[in-house]
């Protein structure tokens, strides 16, 4: 797609995620015209997000929970059979997305790469590996994927192993015959380790001391999670991670890694030698790979000329789904904070999308 001189439109999407598609779904609900007045840019080559880039054995009945976008079921629009066992989720979610799109009409452009927004006149202006856009107003949903979070730890530079993160994994025979050294305490981490330690030898270390939830994560349980997220955005803090606030699951395989002593987890080591890892009390402890399960932060830089964030990293956020960016109300930002589940993504665009209308129809 080309964009010039300068294309101008109302709203502007960064991100064709689940909350993007979200957002530009009741962005069309309400009547705005495709690209005239909203569009969607995407980075990605296809519809899919980070979803296409899932791990193969990631499986729609081993995701975490994946929530039906709004006026299309997932069912309906792929006619699954009952049995997802098998079903890849980096196949069949892509497939969703692209069926959205195509059903609703939505203005997605890829791949486009926002590398920076500023403010311009009465709105602000994208700069893209596209060309210049401006906008009245700005939803972005980004997400995490871009931003792997990997702890700087003293000696990684001589490690003469493999250095891999979650984004990187693609199956445990990979690893096989080797030592593999599992840092994160995250569910994405038990499932790696679950997998890995089924053909070879695996070492669990976490910073802090894993949290298991006993029973059903119920609706209670759920809006209790939500909302002390919540409140940390909306003081400014940066979010914490979704485990950190509801435990871990304790789930089958969890029961099987916990009989088999695969879940005895040693705490953070102090540095990297080249063979391994070593603690402060002078363990050391050899291993072949390094696999960060450590989780990403949110993909924002490209909004760092418009100065969101407080001194302490975070962004104070208000609203009634704490979407809206505080220090300037024309831009909000879903898939993050509470918003970074796909259920709270889905009530995240319609929040971003109602309040950012109101916002620019004061203005005009």
């Amino acid at each position: 797609m080309a964009i010039g001189p300068r294309l101008r439109t109302d709203i502007v999407v960064i991100g064709a995620g689940q909350a993007g598609l979200s957002t530009a779904w009741h962005l069309a609900q309400r009547g705005l015209a495709p690209v005239r007045q909203y569009l969607v840019f995407d980075q990605e080559a296809g519809p899919g997000g980070a979803w296409q880039h899932r791990w193969p054995s990631l499986t729609l009945r081993t995701i975490n929970r994946l929530h039906d976008l709004p006026g299309l079921a997932f069912q309906d629009a792929l006619g699954l059979p009952s049995d997802t066992e098998t079903v890849r989720a980096r196949d069949a979610v892509p497939r969703y997305f692209a069926e959205y799109e195509r059903r609703f009409g939505l203005p997605v452009y890829r791949p486009v790469v926002v590398s920076q927004v500023e403010r311009h006149e009465t709105g602000f202006l994208l700069r893209t590996d596209r060309g210049e856009v401006s906008a009245r107003g700005l939803v972005n949903a980004t997400g995490t994927w871009t931003r792997p979070n990997i702890p700087v730890v003293p000696g990684a530079e001589d490690f003469g192993g493999r250095t891999l993160h979650t984004r990187d994994y693609e199956n445990a025979e990979a690893f096989r015959d080797q030592h593999v050294i599992i840092v994160g305490a995250g569910i994405s981490a038990l499932q790696l380790l679950d997998e890995i330690s089924q053909v070879t030898r695996t070492t669990w270390v976490t910073r802090r001391v894993p949290e298991f939830r006993e029973g059903p994560f119920d609706d209670v349980a759920g809006s209790k999670a939500v909302k002390l997220v919540d409140e940390r955005v909306r003081a400014g803090l940066p979010p914490r991670s979704v485990v950190s606030v509801t435990g871990l699951p304790v789930t089958p395989a969890v029961e099987r890694m916990r009989a088999q002593g695969v879940l005895e987890r040693r705490p953070m080591f102090s540095r990297i030698t080249s063979t391994g890892v070593a603690w402060d009390d002078g363990t050391t402890l050899d291993a072949d790979v390094i696999l960060w399960c450590t989780g990403f932060r949110s993909a924002l830089d490209h909004l760092d000329a418009l100065d969101l964030r407080e001194p302490g990293g975070g962004i104070v956020m208000g609203g009634r789904l704490a979407t809206r960016v505080e220090r300037d109300h024309r831009i909000h930002l879903v898939g993050y904070g509470p918003s970074a589940s796909t259920i709270g993504a889905n009530r995240a665009g319609r929040a971003a999308a109602d309040e950012l209308l109101a916002t620019l129809a004061e203005s005009a």
